[in-house]
C-alpha cells in the first residue's frame, strides 16, 4: 500500500471539532452538484483521511488521540449537515477499527493502529441480499490446503470503494462469525459501484464480490466474542447512524432557514413583506429547531454514556447505554425526516423544483433512516423503562 500523507491536527475534542468544521464548510460547497450529477467524492475522502480525523478513536497508548467514541460521532455529525453521504461512508470504518481494537490481539491493535494514523480506510462487506432475515450471513471463510479463502456476495457496502482494507463479515468452518480484514487490491476481490438508491447518492454502497480471496491468518478477528458478554458494539455503530441523521437535521433545516429568507415569498394573509417574518413561518421553524436541537443533545448525551461505560461494560450498564443510544436515534430519525420536509412545508412551490436540488435533503434522510427500523427501538425503551427489560444484545442495538 502507499504511503499517506496523513497529520493527526488536533488534540482534544474541541479541536477534533474544529478541523471537523472547516472540512464541512468545504465539503458543501459542490454537494447539491455531487447528488444531483452523481459525482463520488475521491478529493473529499482523501481530504478527510489526510485531516487525521479518522483516526479519533486510536487509543492514545497505540499512539492516537484517544478521544473515544463521541469525538467520532460528533465529526460525523458535523460532515453529514454538509454533505450526508460523506459523513456515511466512514460509518463502518469506525465501526470494524472497534471490533479491532475490542477482540484483535495485541500485534493485531498495534498494526491496525499504525495503518489507521497513516491513513489508510476500512470499508465494510457485512450486509447480504436474498436471505430471509437481515443479518443472515452465508459468505465463508474456509480453511483450504493452501490458506484461508474468502468465497460471497455483500450488499449495501458503504466505504468499501473508497478503502484501503475491507472488513468481510463470514462464518468460519466452526460455523462462528469473524471479520477478515482484506487489503483492497487482494485478488479474487471486487468492489462493484452498482448503488442506485434514491438518497445517500453519492456513497457508493455497492456491492462486494469475493472469489476465493485468499486472507492472512493474522488478518481475522473471533468477531462471535463480541456478543458473548455485555457490549456496546451495536450502541456504538447506531451512535454513527444516530449522527448522520441528526447531520441530515441540521443540514436540512440550515438550507430551508436560507431559502425562507432569500427566496421564499410570504403568504398574502401574514401581512408581512417577508416570508421569514410570517409568524406561523417562525412558530413552526422555531418547532424544528427544538426538535433538531433535542436529537443534538440526546445525541451527546448518548456519546458520553458510551464513553464512560468503556469497551467492556456491566450487563447493566451496557443495558442503559444501549437505551441512550436507542432513545438519540428515534428523535434523530424523525428530526432528520421532519426537517428535510420542512423545506418544502415552508419554502413553498419554488422549493419544490429540481434545479434546487433541496429534495436531496429528504432523499437522504429518506434513504438513511431505512437502515434500521426505529420502531423496534421504542419497543425495547418502552420494555426497559416500564417493565426493567434488559435490551437484547445485537449489532443494532
Amino acid at each position: 500500500m502507499t504511503t499517506l500523507n496523513t497529520t493527526v491536527q488536533y488534540t482534544t475534542h474541541a479541536e477534533a471539532l474544529a478541523v471537523a468544521g472547516e472540512l464541512a464548510s468545504r465539503f458543501a460547497t459542490g454537494a447539491a452538484e455531487r447528488d444531483r450529477h452523481r459525482l463520488l467524492p475521491r478529493a473529499e475522502v482523501e481530504e478527510l483521511s489526510a485531516s487525521g480525523l479518522l483516526a479519533v478513536t486510536v487509543p492514545a497508548e497505540l499512539g492516537g488521540p484517544g478521544l473515544g467514541l463521541l469525538a467520532a460521532a460528533d465529526v460525523l455529525r458535523l460532515i453529514s449537515a454538509a454533505d450526508p453521504s460523506i459523513g456515511q461512508i466512514p460509518q463502518s470504518h469506525f465501526v470494524y477499527l472497534y471490533t479491532l481494537l475490542r477482540n484483535g490481539d495485541a500485534d493485531q491493535r498495534r498494526f491496525f493502529a499504525a495503518e489507521i494514523l497513516a491513513g489508510r480506510r476500512i470499508g465494510n462487506a457485512q450486509s447480504e441480499a436474498g436471505t430471509k432475515f437481515v443479518g443472515e450471513v452465508r459468505t465463508r471463510l474456509r480453511r483450504t490446503a493452501s490458506g484461508l479463502v474468502l468465497d460471497g456476495v455483500k450488499h449495501y457496502t458503504t466505504g468499501a470503494y473508497f478503502a484501503h482494507w475491507i472488513g468481510v463479515l463470514a462464518l468460519d468452518d466452526d460455523e462462528r462469525q469473524v471479520v477478515a480484514y482484506v487489503p483492497a487490491e487482494t485478488p479474487g476481490l471486487t468492489v462493484v459501484d452498482d448503488w442506485d438508491g434514491m438518497g445517500q447518492r453519492t456513497t457508493a454502497s455497492g456491492t462486494v464480490v469475493l472469489e476465493g480471496v485468499p486472507v492472512a491468518p493474522e488478518h481475522v478477528i473471533p468477531h462471535y466474542r463480541t456478543y458473548e458478554g455485555p457490549q456496546v458494539h451495536g450502541a456504538f455503530a447506531q451512535l454513527l447512524h444516530s449522527a448522520i441523521d441528526a447531520g441530515i437535521a441540521r443540514g436540512a433545516l440550515t438550507e430551508a432557514g436560507q431559502f425562507i429568507r432569500t427566496k421564499a415569498r410570504p403568504w398574502f394573509e401574514a401581512g408581512v413583506d417577508s416570508a421569514a417574518d410570517d409568524a406561523l413561518t417562525v412558530q413552526r421553524f422555531g418547532e424544528l429547531e427544538i426538535e433538531v436541537r433535542s436529537a443534538e443533545a440526546l445525541l451527546a448525551e448518548a456519546g458520553r454514556v458510551l464513553d464512560a461505560v468503556g469497551p467492556h461494560p456491566t450487563e447493566a450498564a451496557a443495558a442503559a447505554a444501549s437505551i441512550a443510544v436507542a432513545t438519540a436515534k428515534v428523535l434523530a430519525d424523525r428530526a432528520a425526516i421532519d426537517a428535510s420536509n420542512a423545506v418544502f412545508e415552508l419554502g413553498g412551490t419554488r422549493s419544490s423544483l429540481d434545479l434546487l436540488n433541496l429534495n436531496r435533503h429528504w432523499r437522504n434522510a429518506r434513504t438513511h433512516t431505512l437502515h434500521d427500523p426505529v420502531r423496534w427501538k421504542v419497543q425495547h425503551i418502552g420494555r426497559y423503562a416500564l417493565n426493567g427489560t434488559l435490551p437484547p444484545r445485537h449489532g443494532v442495538l
